[in-house]
């Protein structure tokens, strides 16, 4: 099990990201604190993972883990052989490779994510 250290006191606020993606009916916002990045995800009523992220990363599902906590809205993620969670604002949740998702909530679902913002929404290299 790999461990992250924390060696010095920092703060960052979303409101000034070190990188901002705008992918469709979607805001990424991304800050480095330390040797982490954190990114606070924000998609739209209507949003879909097939819609708005894959013409971006050319997979045919989402390939990234998730680590997360939501704070507004709801989403549906759903792996290729059935199995679909939602989640709700209050929820923290972990997703594995290989899901599609979609906003559910006629409010923006907005999450901050520990593990995938380094990569998320990003053309492949």
């Amino acid at each position: 099990m790999s461990t992250n250290t924390v060696t010095a006191l920092q703060v960052k606020s979303f409101d000034h990201p070190d990188e901002k993606r705008r992918p469709l009916k979607s805001v990424i916002d991304v800050v480095k604190v330390g040797d982490n990045t954190v990114g606070r995800f924000t998609f739209e009523p209507g949003w879909t993972w097939s819609e708005c992220i894959k013409p971006i990363v050319k997979t045919e599902f989402c390939e990234i883990n998730h680590l997360g906590f939501c704070l507004s809205g709801s989403l549906n993620v759903r792996t290729p052989d059935g199995i679909t969670i939602s989640i709700s604002a209050g929820d923290a949740f972990a997703i594995p490779a290989g899901h599609e998702a979609w906003v559910t909530s006629d409010e923006h679902f907005v999450a901050v994510e520990v593990m995938s913002a380094a990569s998320y929404a990003r053309p492949p290299k």
